[in-house]
């Protein structure tokens, strides 16, 4: 039966907040209680993995014509979602193509390969009381797969040494390794609107010593509510982010940078600066966004008052005010903009993004794009300088 993937419970210790409470074990009970604030970009992710889950169970396990009828009534229902469109249709197909792939591998190992959907997973034995819900697990002998949809495009995720995905793993393993001889763990992310797919591989006993030496540790603490409070990166998604005593005063040392002799800095103490600007610019906005729903709410934020922001004028009504100028006698030209042409990403979005590419081919170009600095782990390749890589562009001055 297709999961409400809205009504996913979640445990204290959930493999999807993995690297908070093993890089921060006091924040998971000092979240604890606060509810989750649910998004356009949440229920547009929930849409997808739905989507997901109905094109795998009528591509890839055993379906009657009851439970093809009961899935073709999910998708109906899908499909009746604001947040479903052709851009969701063809990422969630790619990405179903992908498990479709790798399961007919699992297969080509084992006859009896297994296909679990949606499965909750317990890694109970090393966090207490903890548990997640993996997307895709594919079991055959020697091989054990954990593939996870992650729909959004702001934030790249990479399956390389992420916490979540070990724990599927663990999970997985843990309830069935007594049938399958399992050596080898595969963790897969796949994200369709970056067209990325990232899979990391480690052997049982990498897994298992992981779990030990990391994992029980800090759950251990976290679960106690113990446990020294660290900022860094897991700070993204936490629930007190923008009130965190910790996080305020790790970037509160970080503007009492000393700067040393001579006058002029480096290019190494700038390259220093530029990743203490990110994580300023990020620790301002939460503070900021925290401050303002506080002032919505009543509560008096000192030195700081609410004031009605800039607007634009806008026509009311433009099917009258067309009327009142063609009345008045004016040409159309004077009040009516010619047709556009969509831009690609809305044509990919009525079109289809494989349609779209086939119907206007070379016509779809990218020039370079506009030089930006980036951290030295950014996976697109350096260029040297303007001079050499931009030699043959026609640049303003």
């Amino acid at each position: 039966m297709t999961t409400v993937h809205a009504e996913r419970s979640h445990a204290l210790l959930s493999a999807s907040k993995a690297a908070q409470w093993i890089n921060c074990p006091p924040s998971a009970r000092l979240q604890e209680g606060i509810p989750d604030k649910r998004s356009e970009y949440a229920d547009e992710g929930t849409t997808a993995h739905e989507l997901g889950e109905i094109k795998l169970r009528r591509r890839i396990t055993i379906c009657n014509s009851a439970e093809r009828a009961r899935l073709d009534a999910e998708l109906e229902r899908v499909k009746a979602s604001p947040y479903y469109n052709a851009e969701m249709e063809n990422a969630i197909q790619e990405y179903v193509e992908i498990v479709g792939e790798r399961f007919m591998e699992a297969k080509a190992r084992s006859s009896d390969a297994v296909v679990l959907l949606e499965e909750r997973l317990d890694f109970s034995e090393w966090a207490p009381e903890g548990y997640g819900t993996g997307d895709v697990v594919l079991i055959s002998d020697g091989v054990l797969e954990i593939i996870d949809l992650k729909y959004g495009k702001g934030v790249p995720v990479s399956a390389i040494g992420n916490p979540q995905m070990r724990l599927y793993a663990l999970g997985a393993w843990s309830a069935y390794s007594y049938l399958y001889d399992i050596q080898e763990v595969r963790m897969t992310i796949v994200q369709p609107r970056l067209d990325s797919v990232s899979t990391d591989t480690l052997s049982i006993d990498e897994l298992l010593e992981w779990a030990e030496t990391v994992v029980k540790p800090a759950a251990t603490q976290a679960y106690a509510g113990e446990g020294e409070f660290k900022a860094g990166d897991h700070c993204r998604w936490c629930k007190v982010k923008a009130t965190c005593r910790a996080r305020a005063e790790a970037n509160m040392a970080a503007l009492a940078y000393e700067f040393k002799e001579p006058a002029l800095l480096t290019l190494e103490e700038i390259g220093s600066i530029l990743h203490i600007a990110d994580q300023l610019k990020a620790w301002a906005k939460d503070v900021e966004e925290y401050a303002h729903e506080q002032a919505l709410k009543g509560n008096k934020i000192p030195q700081w008052k609410l004031v009605e922001g800039r607007s634009n004028r806008q026509i009311a009504d433009k099917d009258a005010a067309r009327a009142a100028l063609e009345a008045a006698g004016l040409e159309p030209d004077t009040y009516m903009k010619p047709p556009e042409l969509y831009g690609i990403g809305d044509l990919e979005k009525r079109i289809g993004k494989k349609e779209l590419a086939g119907i206007l081919g070379d016509l779809i170009q990218k020039p370079p794009g506009k030089p930006v600095l980036v951290p030295e782990t950014d996976r697109r390749p350096e260029i040297n300088s303007i001079e050499s890589d931009f030699a043959d562009i026609d640049m303003e001055v």
